[in-house]
């Protein structure tokens, strides 16, 4: 039987919209289980106590099993284990250039690798959205967007919160060549990506848009599926 990998790579979620539930029921539908096992990975925020709370106040509301990863604090005393025991691993905003010298560092990027091989659902937001991509723009460096080499999971780059003034800036690099093409996400957008391959990007809010940026800037606007029904 052949394993389906899935990842889906947003800018919205519990941790931006709490009040709306869309993008992240959208996700723990992709499982197979009625009760599935949800990990998150807060690393980019330094395992900030308030966004772990925010989170369980979101998921233990729903048909699942949350649980959190400390890599900051240790809350788990084998790590691998406990990530390959998922049906989602869900990876939190933030710093992505300390998340990926810290995962490096703790052999984390391995683990997700080898999690995302056997079939478990890889999500996140912002520093959990571009982590999955060859390399993606980010503010990780204060005043200032930076290209931002990422675990390669997914081919080409990524720009989550292109509303919020980034847009521009990775377009620009996407057309002189500093950065390999790809797509940006407005606050409200996921793309949801099966065996590598976009299958659908969906909206938990209506008029939020995606944009699909190829080689020399060239600049598609795609009106994403709302998910009204969920």
């Amino acid at each position: 039987m052949e394993i389906k990998r899935h990842i889906i790579a947003t800018s919205g979620g519990f941790g931006i919209e709490p009040e709306n539930k869309k993008m992240d029921l959208y996700i723990l539908s992709l499982c197979n289980s009625d009760n599935p096992r949800i990990c998150f990975l807060p690393t980019a925020s330094g395992d900030d106590k308030n966004y772990i709370e925010r989170f369980y106040g979101f998921f233990n509301k729903e048909n699942c099993k949350p649980s959190h990863l400390s890599l900051f604090r240790g809350n788990i005393s084998n790590i691998e284990n406990h990530l390959l025991e998922q049906d989602v691993i869900y990876v939190g905003g933030g710093n992505t250039r300390n998340m990926m010298a810290i995962w490096k560092d703790r052999g984390v990027d391995e683990m997700l690798k080898n999690g995302y091989g056997k079939g478990i659902i890889m999500a996140g937001i912002s520093a959990g959205s571009l982590c999955w991509y060859e390399e993606g723009i980010t503010d990780s460096i204060p005043g200032k967007y930076t290209r931002m080499e990422c675990l390669g999971f997914l081919k080409g780059s990524n720009c989550p919160f292109a509303d919020k003034g980034k847009k521009e800036t990775y377009i620009k690099m996407i057309e002189e060549g500093e950065m390999k093409e790809g797509v940006a996400t407005e606050i409200g957008v996921g793309v949801h990506y099966e065996n590598e391959k976009i299958k659908c990007i969906f909206a938990s809010r209506e008029n939020a848009k995606a944009y699909l940026i190829s080689m020399g800037g060239i600049v598609k606007k795609i009106n994403p599926t709302y998910l009204y029904k969920l």
